[in-house]
Order: C-alpha cells, then structure tokens, then sequence
C-alpha cells in the first residue's frame, strides 16, 4: 500500500477464524441489531409521549438510547455485510469516518454516563435542591457540552492515524476500523500516537469512570440511611443494575485503550470489543428502563392508549 490516500482500501478480515459460523453470526448480530434499534426507539417514543417521563432522567435516557442507536449503526451494518461476502474491503475515507464515529460516541457515552450518575446522586443525596440544580437549562446543558466535548475527542486520534504512513499489509484483523489494529498496519514509528492517545483515553475513561463511580458512592451511602427495607431494596436494585453496566463498558473500554497496543492478541480484541459495541447498547434498554417501574408504567399507558386509538378507527 502507498501512502494514505483516496484510493486506498483496507480488508477488514471480521470473524475470518471462523469460515464456517459466518451465516450463523449474521443471524445472531442482525437479532441484536434490530432488538439495540427497536429497544432504544422504544425508550425515546414512550419518554416523548407520556408526560410523567418528562424529567432530567429520562431526557439523559433519550440522549443515551439515540447514542447507542448511532453508536451500533455505526459498525453493525458494514460488519452484517462482511459476513455475507467474499471481499471485506472497506475505502481509506470509510474507514477514518468510522474510526471518528466510533471514538466520538464512545466518548460522548462515557460523559452521558458520568452526567447521570451525577443526576442520580442530586435526586437522592439532595432531593430538596434537585428542581434547582437540575433545571432544564442545566439539563440541556449538560448534554450539549456532553455530546459538544465527545465531538472534539474523536478529531485527535482520527487525524493522528490518517497522517500516518501504511505501506505494508491492508488488513485490519478486526470487524470495524479500530485504533489498535491500525496502528499495527502502519509502516512507521507509532509510538507518539499511541502515547498521545493513550493519555486522551485515560483522561476521558478514568476521569468518567470516577465521577460515575463517586456519585453512586454518595447515593449508596445516602441509602443506607433509608429507614424502609423495601426502600433501599428497590434503590439499591436500580443502582446495582446501573453500576453492571458502567463496569462492562468501562472495564472492557479501559482495557482495550488504556494499555500497551500489543498486550492482547487480536482475536481476544475481537470479544472484548463485541462487550461494548454489541453486548452493552443492547443491555443498555433493557437496565435503565425496562427494569424500572416508572417506565414500565409508562410504557403500559402509551401502548393502552394507542390501542384505543386504533380501535377508535376501526
């Protein structure tokens, strides 16, 4: 390969180590697929119709579910389709628009989550000041300097990697254009871009991971403190279901960015990749709101009133 330019081509070899399961992992992820596209248009239609939703929570929620709607199209429907031919390949350009989408969203997911878990903790730690300090400026704020600050993460590693060299093999041995993997590919000395984005990755992940960490610290603590055992049983539920997920997404992120390239072999890159752009957008729905029962409600109300409609035409 020359240098980086228009008419280069990449092949991205996917599940190559295993030709004859091809079909079968396209069945698999295309149910994945659509269940992560309907689950997170379900969270944001019922939080748009039913006006008891319409709350600092649930407007993060909506922000989350159209993240992880962008965030899995942005790799499943090229991946979907290598299953299915012979030529994997992808263009020099498609490659770096995926690569930005993906550090872009995946940055922008971990400042969503982190502005939740502070949401979380001024509702229970401070519920008398929550209306104040949580308005719908401030929500709206946050969420715009969230995906505004997720935006300008994803340009520095994407323009460090397109200005590298790649002149020796075009294959990516993963499923999508991911950082590590293409610093292999690359004919030069990576080792300014790898410490460059290593520390991008630690401050965005870590401090993140902090933040959501410390809040639910607090919000335990302030739990604890609940008189009601069926109180603190029901808080302590949600907020053991949300901390599975942050551990997924973090702990598989942070292994895979905030470390030497080398360390894993990149068929157990592959599976831990699968954890947070496949596994954790699918459990996201079903964690922060098909287990809650506000939402559940919620839910039940929109569907019954819709029914009702319908029958109304008929």
């Amino acid at each position: 390969m020359t240098n980086s330019t228009a008419g280069v081509e990449f092949l991205l070899l996917g599940f190559h180590s295993l030709p004859g399961w091809q079909t079968l992992l396209f069945f698999v992820f295309l149910v994945i697929y659509i269940l992560t596209i309907t689950g997170n248009i379900v969270i944001i239609s019922v939080v748009r119709l039913e006006p008891r939703l319409h709350s600092p929570m649930y407007s993060f929620l909506q922000n989350l579910s159209f993240l992880e709607i962008c965030y899995t199209s942005t790799i499943m429907p090229k991946m979907l389709a290598n299953l299915l031919v012979e030529r994997k390949a992808i263009s020099f350009a498609g490659c770096m628009a995926q690569l930005y989408c993906f550090v872009f969203l995946g940055a922008t997911e971990c400042f969503l989550l982190a502005v939740m878990a502070y949401d979380r903790y001024l509702a229970i730690c401070y519920p008398l000041h929550y209306t104040v300090a949580m308005s719908d400026a401030s929500c709206t704020l946050l969420a715009t300097v969230s995906w505004v600050t997720g935006i300008f993460t994803g340009l520095l590693p994407c323009i460090l990697i397109s200005r590298l060299p790649f002149c020796g093999s075009n294959q990516i041995k993963h499923f999508f254009c991911d950082i590590p993997p293409l610093l292999k590919l690359s004919c030069s000395d990576t080792s300014t871009t790898e410490v460059i984005i290593f520390i991008l990755s630690l401050l965005v992940l870590v401090s993140c991971l902090l933040l959501t960490l410390v809040s639910y610290l607090f919000i335990i603590l302030t739990i604890l403190k609940i008189p009601s055992s069926s109180g603190k049983r029901k808080t302590f539920s949600t907020c053991g279901s949300h901390l599975a997920v942050v551990a997924i997404y973090y702990g598989t992120m942070i292994s895979m960015y905030v470390r030497p390239t080398s360390s894993l072999p990149s068929e157990l890159n592959k599976i831990v990749s699968v954890c947070y752009t496949i596994i954790t957008p699918l459990l996201n729905p079903v964690i922060y709101s098909l287990r809650n029962k506000d939402f559940s409600d919620a839910l039940k109300k929109v569907i019954s009133r819709q029914c009702s409609l319908t029958n109304k035409f008929i």
